[in-house]
Order: structure tokens, then C-alpha cells, then sequence
């Protein structure tokens, strides 16, 4: 199947369901190897992976500073991630013996795990109420494990998880596609970055393994579908720190070699092999497909990331319907 296809699941244009529909708070379904299968029938990595290819779709070349639609559920969202910001503010780091894993990162997640449902509360319309328990849990699961003081691709994934279910309920429509990745998810990805600088988060399974960098996939993803068919800029051309730093505003793929480059030091071949292999790629359409297809195998498919990804009414373990 091309990559570029959309897949039988869930995407911005989804109608809405009945106002009578019975949430749930999402659970944990993946607990063995085997399970593996389940969640690959299942109704939620349709909907999932058919999120993630519509906006794939729907952002292809154009710019971050394009103009399009910012509907009232977008400001709200953008405001929820502006409250975590502030709230890193107001939490700094303690002084402890170890480098890494800021013990404050707790404090500011016991905020967040408090405050979760009133948040979503106030993006969701006023009839969806009853949805916020269930949607809150991906909200909290978006930011990194506060035991661990961790973060990498599966936390990524809560948050397309968290905009997903926003959709299906209603709350986000078709014509939010590309705030939703160019407003709202860029800013969740700034949001990050800062968790990530401010309290020296370890990146999440064995040394960042699973992603392309040490904690994010998906703009990457949704970065390199920005720049097909550019005239000029080609894969081989973002390892050129010049480059970045005269395109990034516009493109988020270089957003990501931008702070790489600031969080990392050394040779770009040995920090970011997987990155570094990518810039000989010819087209960013290759580039596109293969990184979809990493990340079906490389995030996806594998059980320590998948294991933690939680099951409720709006994405569900139950196989996709013939």
C-alpha cells in the first residue's frame, strides 16, 4: 500500500460521535510480545496511523508561516501548553548530586496530573465534557515519565494520541489540519524542548534508540512532507548549519537539526547517524515514505513503546471493522 494512502482509520473530517457515547479512562491492553498483533488489528492503530497520514497530506509543502485557519479549540490548546510553559517557570530545577533527571520535574508533572482534566475541560465544547477524563490521560502521558524522569517516542505519541481524540470528539475539525501540526504541535514540541533542557530529561528507552534523535519522530515526519517538491532545498542541504539557520522558522524539520546542533557537540555523523544517512536520501518524497516506514517498525511495532500506549472508547483495542 503507498504510504501516502489514507488508511481506514480516523482523521480530522471524522463526523462526531452521538452525544450518548460511553467514555472511558484508557488502559494498558499490551502487556506480552504477542499482544503485538492485537494492537496491530486494532481500531486504535488505524485511527492513529490515519491521523498522522492525513496531516502528512495536508501539510505537504507548505511553510510554517503560510497562512491558515486558527479556530477558537486551537487558541484554547495553544493556552493549555502556554500553562505548562508557565509552569516550568515557576518550578526551576533543585540542586542535586546527579546531572540528569531534575528531581522538580515531579513537582511540575503533580500539577499537571492534578489539573489534567480541567485543562481539557476547557478545550473541549461545553456537550463534550464527559469525553475529559478519558482524553486527559493521553494529555498526561505526553510529557515524559515522572518516575523515570524520561521522555522519548511513546510520550510523543500520547500527544498525536491527545489531538486524535480531539478530533473524534469533535472538538478539532478538518479545516484545523495545519494549525494542528503548524500551531499546536510545534508548540508542544517547544513546550518539550524546554522539559527537556530544564531538567535534564534522559531520553527514553536505551539512549534514544528509538528515534531519530534522542526524543521525537513525528516532526520529522511531518517536516520532510513540508519541504516535498521545493525548489531548491534538498535532503543533502540540512546538515549545512547555514541552511538551518536561515530556514527554520519555516521548517520544522530543521527546527529538529536546530536544536540537535544546540544540544550536541561533535561531528553531526557521529551525534545523529540515522540523520546524517538521511541527507544523502535524493528526493524528500524518499524521505518521507521511508521515515513513515521507520516509524511503523522502529516506534510502532516495537513492545517497549508500545506497552505503555493506553486503550479507551475513542481509540480502542478492538480490531478494525471488515
Amino acid at each position: 500500500m503507498a504510504e501516502t494512502e489514507q488508511q481506514a482509520g480516523s482523521s480530522p473530517e471524522d463526523e462526531a460521535p452521538e452525544a450518548n457515547t460511553t467514555f472511558m479512562v484508557p488502559k494498558k491492553e499490551i502487556s506480552m510480545v504477542p499482544d503485538m498483533g492485537k494492537w496491530k488489528r486494532s481500531q486504535a492503530y488505524a485511527d492513529y496511523m490515519g491521523f498522522i497520514l492525513t496531516l502528512n497530506e495536508g501539510i505537504k509543502g507548505k511553510k510554517l508561516t503560510c497562512e491558515y485557519k486558527v479556530s477558537e479549540t486551537v487558541e484554547k490548546l495553544l493556552d493549555l501548553l502556554g500553562t505548562l510553559d508557565r509552569w516550568i517557570n515557576e518550578t526551576p530545577p533543585v540542586d542535586q548530586p546527579s546531572r540528569f533527571g531534575n528531581k522538580a520535574y515531579r513537582t511540575w508533572y503533580g500539577k499537571l496530573d492534578q489539573e489534567a482534566e480541567a485543562l481539557v475541560c476547557g478545550v473541549l465544547p461545553a456537550d463534550r465534557h464527559a469525553a475529559a477524563p478519558e482524553i486527559a490521560v493521553y494529555l498526561k502521558e505526553s510529557v515524559g515519565n515522572s518516575t523515570r524522569i524520561d521522555y522519548g517516542t511513546g510520550h510523543e505519541a500520547a500527544f498525536a494520541a491527545f489531538l486524535c481524540c480531539l478530533c473524534k470528539v469533535g472538538a478539532l475539525r478538518v479545516d484545523d489540519q495545519l494549525a494542528i501540526v503548524f500551531k499546536v504541535f510545534n508548540r508542544y514540541l517547544e513546550v518539550m524542548r524546554k522539559l527537556q533542557r530544564t531538567y535534564r530529561m534522559e531520553p527514553a528507552g536505551s539512549q534514544g534508540v528509538w528515534g531519530l534523535d534522542d526524543f521525537q519522530f513525528l516532526p520529522f515526519i511531518w517536516g520532510s512532507s513540508q519541504f516535498i517538491d521545493h525548489p531548491t532545498l534538498e535532503p543533502r542541504h540540512f546538515i549545512d548549519e547555514r541552511v538551518v539557520n536561515e530556514h527554520h522558522q519555516d521548517y520544522m524539520f530543521l527546527e529538529c537539526i536546530k536544536f540537535i546542533n544546540e544540544m550536541k557537540t561533535g561531528p553531526f555523523a557521529e551525534h545523529s547517524n540515522q540523520l546524517w544517512n538521511i541527507s544523502a536520501v535524493p528526493s524528500w518524497s524518499k524521505v518521507n515514505q521511508g521515515l513513515i516506514r521507520m516509524y511503523k517498525a522502529e516506534c510502532l511495532e516495537k513492545f517497549p513503546v508500545i506497552q505503555h500506549f493506553k486503550f479507551g472508547s475513542l481509540l480502542s483495542i478492538q480490531p478494525t471493522k471488515p
